[in-house]
């Protein structure tokens, strides 16, 4: 009966840290155990190499929100593609992802770009519900490059090499990109115009921008060849990105730091309070062999990898439905490690694939937050939103399905060490 009470509390918006605090507190009592244990993980975690990259890739990516670095991109992208076939659709894409990679919420992505590439889209004669679809979707996309929130937060919880993941996600999110442009060419671009390309355009786009196109390509070099450390590279990261809009293209004074500080650190300290709270209650989970008895249970029911593939996938995508990502990372990883490390998932595969779902997660209803900031955005039936977006939807599960089924999309850079 607790349980269902706690459930029901969370579904009609209690914040999350406050019902996995009942939860873990009630778990306690039930086991007779004292609840200053749930302060251990608390220390464990602040003991993590890896913690202090999260609240400075943050910062990072709201400095960058805020200082104009999605206009500049939006320009260069469209100066460097738009006079492709469906030229406007491959910008959108390509800004969208690497502005949720930065920003690390893919909400944020519909709300700064939105008002910039919807009317965009449709002004280039693309159909209003691709135009929705693609903008609603793009918001999801990217959360497997670096320097992605969701990623780290699944390294911390697994214990799993951040700059590993980083370098797995790279081929699934080219691939995903490839087959959004594929599909804007075949279906979104009919009748749209072809611009003539413009050297001058691309030159003055690449002035404005270059200092933000250097820094991912500063960061997937820096982790694909392992010359810093992921605290490193958040470290670099943010104060690059603070002298970029402070010094470079000033677009930002001293004065706006401090709010910016108190954004990032109000989404910091939620997420810090909800991973200390989920990792004691996890161990409770383990003390009690939760783990062991799924492990059991799976034992009995799947026989092969493939087919537990298949009911994981089928049970995130679930889950992606009710629960917003950093807290399905922080629930769902501790269950599912050691039965994915019995059927033999590498745990930088099940990082992709768990995350690969979770993504899919923000255009499904009935909690697919990306559809609801989008009918909000571009007031449009959530209904609506949820049309536009179903080809994409249907588009990434295909997507889902080749990240899921061919590891090697994933472990290539493992594979060949």
């Amino acid at each position: 009966m607790t349980a269902f009470v706690l459930v029901l509390l969370a579904l009609v918006g209690m914040p999350l840290f406050v019902v996995l605090g009942a939860a873990a507190l009630v778990a306690t009592h039930a086991a007779e155990l004292d609840p200053a244990l749930l302060m251990v993980e608390f220390a464990r975690l602040a003991a993590s190499p890896n913690l202090v990259a999260i609240p400075l890739f943050v910062l990072a990516g709201t400095v960058l929100e805020k200082g104009g670095a999605p206009r500049r991109l939006v320009r260069f992208f469209n100066a460097l593609l738009g006079w492709m076939p469906a030229g406007i659709a491959w910008v959108t894409a390509a800004t969208c992802m690497l502005f949720t990679a930065f920003s690390g919420a893919s909400g944020v992505t519909i709300l700064a770009l939105g008002g910039l590439l919807y009317p965009m889209l449709k002004q280039e004669g693309y159909p209003q519900n691709f135009a929705l679809g693609l903008v609603t979707a793009g918001g999801s996309m990217g959360l497997l490059l670096p320097p992605s929130l969701a990623v780290l937060l699944y390294g911390v919880v697994a214990q799993v090499d951040i700059g590993a993941l980083f370098v797995a996600g790279l081929l699934p999110t080219l691939l995903l990109f490839l087959l959004v442009g594929g599909y804007a060419l075949l279906r979104g671009a009919r009748g749209a115009p072809r611009h003539r390309f413009r050297a001058g355009e691309l030159a003055a786009a690449a002035r404005a921008a270059w200092a933000d196109l250097l820094l991912p390509v500063g960061v997937i070099a820096g982790l694909a060849f392992g010359v810093l450390t992921v605290a490193e590279l958040a470290a670099f990261t943010a104060l690059y990105a603070c002298v970029l809009e402070l010094v470079i293209h000033r677009t930002l004074g001293r004065a706006a730091l401090g709010p910016i500080v108190r954004e990032a650190s109000m989404l910091v300290g939620s997420l810090f309070a909800i991973l200390g709270l989920s990792l004691g209650l996890t161990n409770l989970l383990i003390d009690a062999q939760v783990p062991m008895r799924l492990l059991e249970w799976v034992q009995a029911r799947v026989a092969t990898p493939l087919e537990f593939l298949l009911w994981m996938n089928l049970a995130l995508l679930a889950v992606g439905c009710m629960m917003d990502i950093f807290s399905a990372i922080v629930i769902v990883t501790p269950l599912l490690l050691p039965v994915a490390a019995h059927f033999g998932v590498h745990p930088v595969h099940l990082g992709i694939v768990i995350l690969a779902n979770l993504e899919i997660g923000y255009l499904t209803p009935p909690v697919g937050i990306n559809l609801f900031l989008a009918s909000q955005r571009f007031a449009q039936p959530v209904l609506a939103v949820f049309r536009a977006t179903l080809p994409f939807l249907v588009l990434m599960l295909g997507w889902l399905a080749l990240v899921t089924y061919v590891p090697a999309l994933s472990l290539w850079r493992l594979s060949g060490a």
